[in-house]
């Protein structure tokens, strides 16, 4: 009789000096980041004189700010809670390493200067910049409307807790002498935003969703939707106030080309007669949703076929915010201050619509096409 053969594998790893394999032939052909990145290359290419004009001649070099984005866009696509989670993903993982540039053997950034050359970027409009070439390539694929729009606002909870809302003359109760971790008995005292202040995060107010909510420290974040396609043309991050949406809704309008026939939908919130005033002296038709009394608008809007397009449409602005709270990290804040907020809000926002157009562009194509 033969001897018996067998044929097992061999459980044993031998370490290599060699790889002959990069991250672009690692990464699937039909990978969902694939389009996503080409799109990110063509808008961080036409930003690349920005980039050179923000940086100096002399010096050591910094990371390369194209890397630093491309960094915090997968960030923000994975909900990755930290820089230093970042790094970890970075170190081994090849998907990563493939979109933001890295080659297999290159070194992985100390956490914290990865922050600091991040930093950089917070402390200018590079957001806006970013934002705006995202759309360009929408409006290039004649995927935006320059009519109909929708406009909300959602809370942000700050990066601040309410321990250190304090009163503003600091005749505040005395806390127990703890440094790391106080304790404030705040029974009986009341609270406002006229005589209190965060001493972490000054800028940020107390606010509350509704009656019956608790209030916590926050900002309010602001998109305006294009109806065509859902995609948010444009962003403001403002303190929260009662009037800060509506506000918000027609400094936003105002950023754009004025269009006969132009219409904004928007909740019962932007139910003004005020706001609606501004809306019309713009040539914005006011399609708000209608409170049950005292409403701004009657039935010489309501009545035409667009007003309940419109009513139907706006609802859509929600799986915005949704997607920036719960992918983007933006349900519980990161950054402190406004304008590092609004910066953080509107990078937020350019990838939502970076995943927009992926998917627009992933989608089948009509029968008979």
């Amino acid at each position: 009789m033969g001897e018996n053969v067998c044929m097992r594998g061999t459980d044993t790893q031998q370490a290599t000096l060699f790889s002959y394999v990069s991250p672009e032939k690692r990464v699937p052909a039909d990978h969902p980041l694939r389009n996503l990145r080409e799109t990110t290359e063509r808008v961080l290419r036409r930003l690349s004189p920005r980039f050179e004009a923000m940086y100096s001649e002399m010096g050591r070099p910094s990371i390369a700010p194209e890397k630093l984005l491309r960094a915090l866009l997968l960030q923000i696509l994975y909900t990755v809670r930290s820089e230093r989670l970042l790094m970890e993903q970075l170190d081994y993982n090849l998907l990563f390493r493939w979109f933001v540039g890295m080659n297999v053997d290159e070194a992985v950034w100390v956490p914290t200067v990865y922050s600091k050359n991040r930093d950089r970027l917070l402390q200018g409009d590079v957001a806006e910049a970013f934002f705006a070439e995202v759309l360009a390539e929408a409006r290039a694929e004649n995927l935006l409307s320059d009519e109909h729009f929708t406009v909300d606002g959602t809370l942000l909870e700050a990066w601040a807790g309410l321990k250190s809302f304090q009163r503003k003359d600091g005749a505040g109760k005395p806390d127990d002498g703890d440094p790391g971790n106080p304790s404030v008995d705040f029974h009986g005292e009341k609270r406002s935003n006229d005589t209190h202040q965060s001493t972490t995060d000054p800028e940020a107010r107390l606010a509350k969703k509704g009656a019956g909510k608790e209030a916590k420290l926050s900002y309010t974040g602001h998109v305006l939707m294009e109806n065509r396609h859902g995609l948010v043309v444009n962003t403001r991050v403002t303190q929260a106030t009662g009037t800060c949406e509506r506000e918000a809704s027609v400094e936003m309008m105002e950023d754009l080309p004025r269009k006969a026939g132009a219409t904004l939908g928007a909740d019962k919130n932007y139910d003004s007669a005020e706001h609606v005033k501004h809306l019309r002296e713009r040539g914005v038709t006011p399609h708000v949703a209608q409170k049950a009394r005292y409403s701004a608008i009657d039935g010489r809007t309501t009545r035409h076929a667009g007003y309940r397009v419109s009513q139907r449409v706006r609802k859509r602005v929600e799986e915005i915010f949704g997607w920036m709270k719960s992918v983007g990290l933006l349900r519980k804040l990161r950054h402190r201050g406004q304008k590092r907020v609004g910066w953080m809000f509107t990078f937020t926002a350019a990838a939502y619509n970076l995943v927009r157009l992926r998917n627009l562009a992933m989608r089948p194509a009509p029968a008979g096409a």
